[in-house]
This record gives structure tokens, sequence and C-alpha cells, in this order.
């Protein structure tokens, strides 16, 4: 989430005119994230989230976003509800932007995940994974590995800016993933960014799953690898076995695992190491003047990258 777009009282009131949820108590712009504007909206009825979706998000693929927010909501995944106005659409327009609200969840993330975090984080990825099962929508990963080199030939040119042969290093890696990359593997829709600031917490268990906005059809491990890179490394870098133990633990409880799915994680976690270092350079050197945004350390990745190319099998990463 970010804020690129601002909105005036005025145009707020009008598009508001449209929805059930009375008068405006409060309204304010979330910093976190990098995809779209949001506004946190207090009003009488509720709280509520307001995105507005910028020109790196394809209109088209709005309709997909909400109608698996809505689709995992009827299943019991906790997760944002999409709104309908007075028309009964999920889609407005605010500011020149399309823009859709959703309802508020109550939780907060965590800064330091424990070992039950990863636990519950596995356990909810799982059944999501599950609920998906009957959505009959499906929407292309446009961040899959078919289109890393793309992304990568607009930001080779910097990466030995942040640091000496990053570029070899990232080339000589496109090319393992590309001779290595597995086929075949169990699919359906994936979160694709599940993160700790995406994940609400109350009380230590799970309260929610939010920013669906990279959701798209893709294998299912793919998915447990980018949670893992997020959730299972320590601010210093090192990799945190018993953290990783406790998620893939509580992912395979909900959802069993093929013999293939866990002789392609290491694969996989290498693929998503990649995938968020390149659009983290990417970010890095193509960031929009004026917007309230966090840019995030591709050096991060890069740490994580070095750490899954030692790695032998999927049992240093709690599978075998």
């Amino acid at each position: 989430m970010a804020v690129y777009t601002h909105v005036e009282e005025e145009e707020l009131e009008a598009f508001l005119a449209d929805y059930d949820v009375g008068g405006v108590r409060s309204f304010k712009g979330i910093a976190e994230g990098i995809e779209n504007t949001n506004y946190l909206l207090d009003a009488e009825k509720g709280r509520y989230i307001l995105t507005l979706y910028e020109k790196r998000v394809d209109q088209n693929d709005l309709p997909f976003f909400l109608s698996l927010m809505d689709h995992l909501a009827h299943k019991g995944i906790a997760c944002p509800v999409p709104i309908r106005n007075s028309e009964g659409n999920q889609l407005g327009e605010l500011n020149g932007r399309p823009a859709a609200m959703v309802s508020f969840l109550e939780g907060v993330s965590v800064g330091r995940p424990t070992a039950k975090h990863c636990a519950e984080v596995g356990a909810g990825l799982a059944r999501m994974h599950v609920a998906v099962a009957d959505f009959d929508m499906k929407r292309p990963n446009s961040l899959a590995h078919e289109g890393w080199r793309t992304l990568a030939q607009d930001c080779l040119h910097a990466a030995d800016d942040v640091e000496d042969g990053l570029a070899a290093m990232i080339e000589d890696e496109l090319a393992y993933l590309d001779d290595h990359w597995p086929a075949n593997l169990p699919e359906g829709v994936i979160h694709a960014d599940l993160f700790p600031d995406n994940v609400f917490f109350l009380n230590d268990s799970l309260s929610g799953l939010i920013d669906f906005y990279f959701a798209c059809t893709d294998t299912f491990m793919y998915d447990l690898a980018i949670c893992m890179n997020a959730w299972c490394f320590e601010r210093d870098g090192s990799f945190n076995a018993t953290k990783a133990r406790r998620l893939t633990a509580a992912y395979g409880q909900e959802r069993p695992y093929a013999d293939a799915e866990i002789a392609a994680l290491p694969i996989l976690a290498r693929g998503a190491a990649l995938r968020f270092l390149l659009t983290r350079l990417y970010d890095s050197i193509n960031t929009v003047e004026g917007a309230v945004v966090q840019t995030k350390d591709p050096m991060e990745y890069v740490r994580k990258l070095r750490f899954h190319r030692r790695v032998k099998g999927a049992g240093e990463y709690g599978l075998g």
C-alpha cells in the first residue's frame, strides 16, 4: 500500500455518496507498500480501506482481485470483503482512478515474527489454497519466471551500483532457473505477496490476510516459497530453520504435499528470492516523484538468494 494520488474532501464526499457508509469521521493515507494508493476511512457505519488503483495495475485485472476476495470471504478465509455501491458494483472511480472500498480487518502485523506466527501463516496459506479449488477465474502471473529476464534487462544497468558483481550474479541465476524450473506441479490461485505486513494477528492468532493485488494463477509451492523467504529469515540475514519447519509443517497439515512439490522447494525458493530482488531493484531506480512510499532494500534478497544457492535439499527447510 502507498499514497500516490491525493484525494480532496469534496472528491471523497462525491465518491461516498454512492455508498451506504454514513458520514466521514476520519480519512488518512497509508504509507506502507508500493503498488496502489490506500486510505483508511473511518465512517459512521464502520471502518474501510479505500484503494485507488494506479497505473501499474491493469484495470482489466480488478474484477479478478475483487471476486477472489469475495470468494475467499464466503469460504471462511479472513480477508477484506469488497463493498458494493448503490448500483451493486464493487468498482467505482475517484480522482481519475479506478477505486474500490473493502472492509477493515482487526489485528496488527508483526515486525518480528515468532515460530508460532510462522505456523499460523503456513496454515492460513494452505487453507487459502484449498479454498480456491472451486474459484473459476484465472489470471496469469505477470511476474512469473518467464518474465524475469525482461525485468532484469530494465534494471541490470544499476545492479553493480548496489553491489559490485551483482549483475553477473543475476545473469547466472536467470540461466540456472531457466534450466531447472519445475513443471507440472499442483497449481491454482496464489497470493504471491504474503509478507508480514499483509497478515494480521490478534493474540498471536492469525486474524486476516490482506492485499491480494498480486494474486494470480501459479504453483502453490511457489507461493509457499515466497512466504518462507518473507517469514523465516532474521533481521541479520540468517535463516531460521525452526520457523521454516513450523511454517511448512502447518501448511502440510492443511494441504498435504506431493513428493514432487517437496523436491521442487529449493528451486522455487531461489526463484522467489530472485523475483523480489529484481522488483526491489527496479523500484529503487524508478521511484515516483512526490509519492509517499517506502522503497525496500534489494540487498535483503541478495543475501537470501545466496543462502538458497547453497541449499542441497528440502530437508534444510524442514521437509523431506
